[in-house]
């Protein structure tokens, strides 16, 4: 299984696969996708016009990180349900928080 992040020198380019419409924002885990790819599946409430769900995606991925909302960005996939977003800090310690993410709770 691959991570669903990519390391870079100021932060991480992190795989996220976007439903949006939900009933409630949230992150759903990580997922691997059949060619072996990992991401973490998010959801939001925002409909899906025009980008109108790439904030809220934006914001629920920093308050997962520990972040700021400014940190996190949409790098590829502005209108595609599977996106790259660059978040910036610490390549290590976001690592290190994305598996937690990752790993389902007791």
């Amino acid at each position: 299984m691959s991570a669903p992040f990519r390391t870079r020198a100021d932060g991480i380019d992190l795989f996220v696969r976007l439903t949006p419409k939900a009933a409630m924002d949230r992150l759903e885990g990580i997922e691997t996708s059949v060619d072996g790819r990992s991401y973490l599946k998010a959801r939001v409430r925002a409909v899906p016009e025009n980008g109108a769900a790439n904030r809220p995606l934006e914001r629920l991925v920093a308050k997962a990180l520990g972040v700021p909302a400014s940190g996190v960005s949409i790098a590829a996939g502005g209108t595609a349900r599977l996106k790259t977003l660059r978040v910036l800090g610490d390549p290590a310690a976001l690592a290190k928080r994305i598996d937690t993410l990752g790993t389902p709770a007791p």
